[in-house]
């Protein structure tokens, strides 16, 4: 009847120490050193660019609209 009453704190008290665990059991990758991005982003020449152009409506074409 007690583990019932007190259950949320029961889940609370496992997430924690389960949590911690993975944390503390984790391993840590060692960590390798790339190419950064911005400079492979610089070689690629062919990048490609959307122009959009377009009239803008007037107060009359609007209310036509709606």
């Amino acid at each position: 009847m007690k583990v019932r009453k007190n259950l949320e704190a029961v889940f609370l008290a496992v997430a924690f120490v389960s949590t911690f665990a993975a944390y503390a059991t984790a391993q840590v990758p060692t960590a390798r050193a790339s190419a950064p991005v911005a400079a492979s982003a610089a070689a690629d020449t062919k990048m490609q660019v959307v122009v959009v152009k377009a009239k803008r409506l007037t107060a009359a074409e609007k209310a036509a609209m709606s």
